[in-house]
């Protein structure tokens, strides 16, 4: 008959509850770490994202915000129909929102005054 001990686990109980404890605690920890390294790369990846949005925009805005070209110079004859295109001209700038309302009204009375 075997005899079986009672209380306290022996040498050999102790050593293998620890290699489990051990085992389980370096398994967590290690996908602790995998999961935070994930989630670090996708903050940086949003980021990275966001950071070229913003150049996007404002390469945009400088683009809309270029003075127009400037009109056509006046023929020789200063004939009235090359004024109203001049005039049609601003004003389809003026609507896409390409001018300012100062700025239309400034060459508005530069084409009328020439």
């Amino acid at each position: 008959m075997i005899r079986r001990r009672v209380g306290r686990p022996g040498l050999l109980g102790v050593a293998a509850r620890t290699a489990v404890v051990t085992g389980t605690a370096t398994a967590v920890s290690n996908r602790m770490q995998r999961r935070a390294a994930e989630r670090d790369a996708q903050q940086q990846w949003a980021a990275e994202a966001q950071q070229q949005a913003l150049v996007d925009q404002a390469a945009a805005r400088s683009a809309a915000q270029q003075p127009p070209a400037a009109p056509a110079p006046p023929a020789a004859g200063g004939g009235g129909a090359d004024r109203v295109s001049q005039l049609t001209a601003l004003a389809e700038l003026k609507a896409q929102g390409l001018l300012t309302d100062e700025e239309f009204a400034a060459e508005k009375a530069r084409v009328l005054n020439s």
